[in-house]
């Protein structure tokens, strides 16, 4: 049977739109003689496109599918394509992450340990991994708005400070460095006068402090000839001393010694206050009786004689 060239030209014209498409898939790392399993997963808002990456662990495992927007939940509906012998748990999320810092974003398969193994048209949980770019301009906004606060504080510092320095008052910053300038003028006078004054006294400041070197010398030998003076031999001599008087002392307490008879012996003690007694009654009878004691005559005349209670005694011749 022969075949006809139209028939010839259609069949090359299949296989070749076969060839293109094979070609154009391949390009795009799919492989048509692969079998996948398709996923979906859901986001808040889109930043993919169908040429975004799938990954697990930073190795591709697959693509983007189909990107749809659900009307119902207002939410991104992505479907992914992975290779039917990559195995991971439902548990695990589908991560959104950047790809670079010139933009892109791509999708991760974060496995999870446990739970049953995902099968093909299973939803998977989602989440979005903020990059770096993300994080520079979110900390670049802070910044920012930190930055213009500083920045109306400084202004309102240099105001104020401004409003102080032109300030021609009592309390005016003009005011204060003009004292502060006639501080210090005055200060100085006060140090040239002080730096006169010992330039002229310079020979006496000298001698002065040579005389208390001087001064400083012989304390210090002084106090070297205290520490060498026989203080033992004091000591030893005030032992001696104190051991006399507590031997007295005991000689005394025991009755001992004159004094210590006297302390002790009451029959002494008795007699001289007799005695102590007696002359009192004696000066008092002298006071009270002189002529009893005392005769005299300016003319030879005998003195009379008296007895003991003070009668005159008769002369019998």
């Amino acid at each position: 049977m022969k075949i006809s060239r139209e028939v010839k030209t259609a069949i090359l014209v299949i296989l070749g739109i076969i060839l293109l498409v094979f070609l154009i898939n391949y390009l795009k790392g799919i492989n048509l003689f692969d079998s996948t399993n398709k996923y979906h997963t859901e986001f808040e808002y889109n930043s993919l496109s169908m040429a975004s990456p799938v990954t697990i662990k930073g190795n591709s495992v697959g693509k983007i599918d189909a990107i749809t927007y659900d009307y119902k939940t207002g939410k991104t509906k992505v479907t992914i394509a992975v290779d039917e012998a990559l195995k991971f748990s439902k548990n695990s999320k589908i991560r959104m992450y950047e790809t670079g810092l010139m933009g892109g974003n791509g999708l991760a398969i974060v496995p999870a340990e446990g739970g049953e193994i995902a099968k093909d048209g299973d939803t998977l949980e989602s989440e979005v991994e903020f990059g770096l770019v993300t994080s520079l301009s979110k900390n670049f906004s802070g910044l920012s708005d930190n930055l213009d606060v500083t920045l109306k504080s400084a202004d309102t510092l240099l105001t104020n400070l401004n409003k102080l320095v032109v300030d021609d008052s009592e309390n005016g910053m003009k005011r204060t460095i003009a004292e502060l300038n006639s501080t210090i003028v005055s200060f100085k006078t006060l140090s040239n006068s002080f730096n006169t004054l010992l330039a002229k006294n310079d020979a006496e400041l000298t001698s002065a402090i040579k005389n208390f070197n001087t001064i400083s010398a012989n304390m210090a030998i002084v106090s070297e000839d205290l520490k060498t003076v026989e203080i033992s031999k004091s000591v030893a001599e005030l032992d001696q001393t104190l051991a006399n008087i507590n031997s007295l002392m005991a000689d005394i307490k025991s009755g001992n010694g004159s004094i210590g008879k006297l302390l002790k012996d009451e029959a002494l003690y008795d007699n001289l206050e007799g005695a102590s007694k007696q002359l009192e009654e004696l000066l008092q009878d002298m006071k009270l009786n002189p002529k009893r004691y005392v005769r005299f005559s300016l003319f030879g005349k005998k003195p009379k004689q008296y007895d003991a209670e003070g009668n005159e005694i008769k002369d019998k011749n």
